[in-house]
């Protein structure tokens, strides 16, 4: 009896799996050109698609691979968006309906390529019945989750490579017509290597002109070694938002690196940046209105750009930076290996920041150039101190006085002055029309200080106030009085050339008659 049951049973089965087979063959290609010109609608684009299959093992499945989007106005044998692979279910009701609804796409492969804006071109619209590129999209999409995204903003500009990003993970929601994608992404960003987690919403996506599409968000970055750029170390955390278009995105943020430092100098000392941006993300050149930093109990402002270089891989960075706060101990620390900094006191600066790409250490390939402005001037070097307080007291007039305060260790030391023009150039500094101003005396030098504190050659002339004999005083300054003529010169009582030389460490003051001659200096 279950024998004369099961077959008509199994006949019906075998009916309904061949009707099943008959509608899975023609669904498939009436299905994947709908895929097809949805999508063209959605991006304005022709759409080319290989594989594509269907089952209906867990519901209404469908998979696909070797996706490729071309928008119609740009000029480029290269598809905007390509993808490797993609799957997606939805019920077996929401096949026939307009538009479809599809709850979760899951790809493999994304590639995004932004032209430049050379290669993209006005179009006039189609056709007014609404076919091909304008069609109405009939597929709305809940979410897609995108694995081994590529984004690649291609350049205008000769000689250089197009910026490409590798985004880990990628989810967007809503994805319909004519409305802006809810997204998160995190991007491994390559120098200083870390992930770059945001979200935010994208678009709509502008056909005629995608750079000019939406985009706006929030992002943070944290845990950024910059160990992986030569010459400069510390871990690095930036928080911002950013709004704007492709091409012309605004990003406001802050960074924090509280073990910033140059290799060089080997000094950790805390960052804090705060900063306002024009990213073009055309080509990645970013524009800085501007940056104000803060490190230790110093702050300055910077304002320029950091744009890919047509050479050399990697960035030009020019900045034009401006200190009014600042003290020149915190600076010294940053970029010079020698402890305790040579000196302290305020520094007013101003200088042009040029850093280009290269293999070499920051502090080889950093160039500066500028004027600055060092008031309250204390050496941490007591040789170096004592010399300064010797030649004021003995400039005034007061050789006794400075006998005597080099033999009390206790004695206040007298502070200084100085203001001139640099220029820093592969670890050197070079320094000219140095006024050097203490009570009493005039310094006026031109020379070099390398970085590393070895190398101190400066000459130059001192003018001081007081006479050959007022500053040697007692019975041998008057037997020096009838020498005082020789050097007083334009109102100064004494004017001579001397030239400092030596390390930081060891350093030596002298007068330098003969520099001019056989640069052989006569030491005091």
């Amino acid at each position: 009896m279950f024998l004369w049951l099961g077959i008509p049973l199994l006949v019906i089965v075998a009916g309904v799996l061949t009707a099943l087979e008959i509608f899975l063959h023609r669904a498939e290609p009436v299905l994947r050109e709908r895929v097809i010109e949805a999508l063209s609608a959605r991006f304005d684009s022709r759409v080319e698609l290989g594989a594509f299959h269907v089952s209906l093992v867990r519901g209404f499945e469908v998979s696909g691979e070797n996706l490729a989007i071309y928008p119609y106005n740009l000029d480029s044998n290269t598809p905007t968006f390509s993808v490797k692979s993609f799957s997606f279910r939805t019920f077996y009701s929401n096949i026939l309906r307009r538009p479809m609804e599809i709850s979760h796409v899951n790809v493999a492969g994304l590639h995004i390529n932004l032209p430049p804006k050379s290669e993209r071109k006005e179009l006039p619209k189609l056709n007014q019945n609404g076919s091909g590129g304008h069609g109405k999209v009939d597929i709305f999409v809940g979410e897609i989750r995108a694995a081994d995204t590529v984004l690649v903003l291609g350049t205008d500009k000769p000689g250089k490579v197009p910026l490409e990003f590798d985004i880990r993970g990628l989810d967007l929601k809503s994805v319909g017509a004519g409305r802006p994608l809810a997204f998160t992404a995190t991007l491994v960003n390559p120098k200083p290597v870390g992930d770059i987690h945001s979200t935010g919403n994208f678009g709509p996506w502008d056909s005629d002109d995608p750079g000019s599409t939406a985009v706006s968000g929030k992002y943070s970055f944290s845990n950024a070694n910059l160990g992986t750029l030569k010459g400069i170390g510390g871990i690095l955390s930036s928080t911002g938002h950013y709004q704007g278009t492709l091409d012309n995105i605004v990003v406001d943020g802050e960074t924090d690196t509280p073990d910033f430092q140059l290799s060089i100098s080997g000094h950790k000392v805390p960052l804090h940046t705060d900063f306002h941006a024009i990213v073009d993300g055309s080509n990645g050149d970013t524009y800085l209105q501007p940056v104000v930093a803060h490190l230790l109990h110093s702050s300055f402002t910077a304002r320029g750009y950091v744009v890919r270089n047509q050479g050399a891989p990697g960035h030009d960075i020019e900045l034009n930076v401006d200190m009014s706060h600042a003290n020149i101990q915190d600076l010294l620390l940053l970029a010079v290996r020698t402890y305790p900094p040579i000196m302290t006191g305020q520094v007013r600066m101003h200088t042009k920041l040029d850093l280009p790409p290269g293999p070499q250490d920051v502090a080889q390939r950093l160039k500066l150039q500028g004027q600055f402005a060092v008031v309250n001037v204390y050496f941490s070097n007591p040789k170096i101190q004592s010399k300064v307080d010797e030649l004021s007291l003995r400039s005034q007039g007061k050789p006794n006085v400075a006998k005597q305060e080099s033999r009390d260790p206790n004695t206040a030391n007298i502070g200084s002055s100085m203001q001139g023009n640099f220029n820093l150039a592969q670890g050197s500094l070079k320094i000219s029309h140095l006024v050097y101003d203490v009570p009493g005396a005039a310094v006026n030098l031109n020379g070099t200080y390398t970085l590393d504190g070895k190398t101190f050659d400066f000459h130059g002339t001192a003018r001081l106030k007081a006479t050959v004999s007022q500053m040697v005083g007692g019975w041998k300054g008057l037997l020096l009085s009838p020498v005082d003529k020789f050097f007083e010169k334009d109102g100064a009582g004494t004017e001579v050339p001397i030239k400092i030389s030596g390390t930081q460490s060891e350093p030596h003051f002298g007068l330098d008659f003969g520099h001019d001659k056989d640069q052989q200096p006569q030491k005091k």
